[in-house]
């Protein structure tokens, strides 16, 4: 059996395999379409005969192999990008679930995420019940239904930085039959793995750390291959009963541990087109090929900030797992024990003005919506990403009315000390 690379090798060469005479730097497919010598051909790409390319809508060279490298680094039989990462969890959960039935998941997500989840798959029909992803088991037992499909929770939740304890969730999913998904934006697979801990699907919001580079917008979903769709076929008909728009097949059966990814781009991709351009695939891959020279720097300057900002009298409270002291830096060493991401959230003595009054005196960093990529920057998810949540919905989230997000770049870590001193001194 040929030895498995390391993650770093990965990082560089995974997913694009040239072949001789071909480019060393994976292409950009930038073509719609494919050419075929016979009609015959086509049908059978149509009918999911054979593989191959007739549509970018469906699939395109550039973004399978990104997708590939991502499914390689996460430890996955199987990957699909999509055009952003909300996106790629829509999909995700979409894929699994119809009109009347029922997810479980984290309340800490981000804030995009629970909107999607609690406003817009609402009106489509699918209720999702938010949970303390702190609660004891026997309390999250209480969330489950018949109907429920799925459980979801984000690895270090966006921007609470909460740790999903992943063992916890995996176990209570599985108990009832239903796969866990997990969203690993923040840790990346640099930092954790969560096939290794249960759960059974990973998202991404590649837009960050990923990309790291603020360049492209992007998701993937990656597959374990590991839930077994057949044992609860009765909660799963998409994928274990005939397909009537493919000709009655069926994903498990034709495709074994591919289904899941299969029905998402025969079906999703095919009906809601949320595919990335080749050229945001391809930006995307270079930056995957520093991921793991990136998050290990933006973890240790992370890790410098977060204790000078717990050593001034001027602030008043700092979330950062890599702390000890922190109320989820066990978990975190657990989980991932070799850092957790560039990402702190702290609040002022001077509270929510105190905030706005800081941010606009930062020069080094940047207010900015975005966060990890390889520039620090900064936020106030209530008066930004979280805007649509009332002090209720904040607080159930995790998110303080206070909180500063703070994504520590890759910059001179004693530059960044030095700025948020001078802002704060202001």
């Amino acid at each position: 059996m040929e030895k498995k690379h390391s993650l770093d090798t990965i990082c560089i060469q995974g997913g694009w395999q040239p072949k001789n005479g071909e480019a060393r730097v994976l292409p950009i497919y930038q073509s719609t379409t494919f050419k075929y010598e016979t009609s015959e051909q086509m049908g059978r790409l149509f009918d999911l005969e054979e593989n191959g390319y007739f549509y970018t809508r469906l699939s395109n060279p550039t973004n399978d192999a990104v997708a590939q490298k991502i499914c390689d680094l996460e430890g996955g039989a199987a990957a699909i990008l999509t055009s952003s990462g909300q996106a790629a969890n829509f999909y995700a959960v979409f894929n699994i679930c119809s009109a009347g039935d029922h997810v479980i998941s984290a309340a800490t997500i981000y804030g995009g995420t629970s909107n999607l989840f609690t406003v817009t798959m609402k009106k489509m029909g699918i209720e999702v019940t938010l949970v303390d992803p702190d609660a004891p088991e026997e309390e999250l037992e209480k969330a489950f239904r018949p109907n429920t499909k799925a459980v979801f929770g984000e690895t270090i939740a966006n921007p609470a930085l909460v740790v999903l304890d992943i063992e916890k969730f995996a176990r209570l999913a599985h108990k009832h039959g239903v796969p866990l998904i997990i969203d690993n934006t923040f840790a990346t697979p640099i930092n954790c793995r969560p096939f290794e801990w249960g759960a059974d699907i990973v998202t991404h919001s590649t837009t960050k750390y990923m990309d790291g580079h603020a360049t492209s917008v992007g998701g993937c979903i990656v597959d374990s291959g590991n839930f077994d769709w057949e044992a609860h076929k009765d909660k799963f008909p998409g994928l274990t009963t005939p397909d009537d728009s493919y000709h009655g097949i069926i994903y498990t059966q034709r495709f074994g541990k591919g289904a899941y990814i299969t029905k998402a781009t025969a079906q999703l991709m095919r009906d809601l087109g949320s595919i990335p351009a080749p050229m945001n695939a391809f930006l995307l891959n270079v930056g995957l090929e520093t991921l793991h020279l990136r998050v290990p720097r933006h973890c240790e300057n992370a890790l410098k900030v977060a204790q000078f900002l717990q050593a001034r009298e001027d602030v008043a409270w700092v979330n950062y797992p890599g702390l000890k002291g922190d109320k989820y830096y066990d978990l975190a060493q657990k989980y991932m024990p070799d850092g957790t991401c560039g990402v702190i959230s702290f609040g002022l003595k001077e509270g929510r003005k105190g905030a706005e009054i800081f941010m606009d005196k930062l020069k080094l960093a940047a207010i900015v919506t975005h966060v990890a990529d390889a520039r620090t920057s900064v936020l106030h998810p209530a008066s930004h990403t979280h805007r649509q949540l009332n002090d209720e919905q904040l607080k159930e989230a995790g998110v303080d009315p206070s909180m500063i997000r703070l994504s520590v770049g890759i910059e001179s870590a004693e530059d960044i000390i030095e700025d948020i001193r001078q802002a704060l001194e202001k």
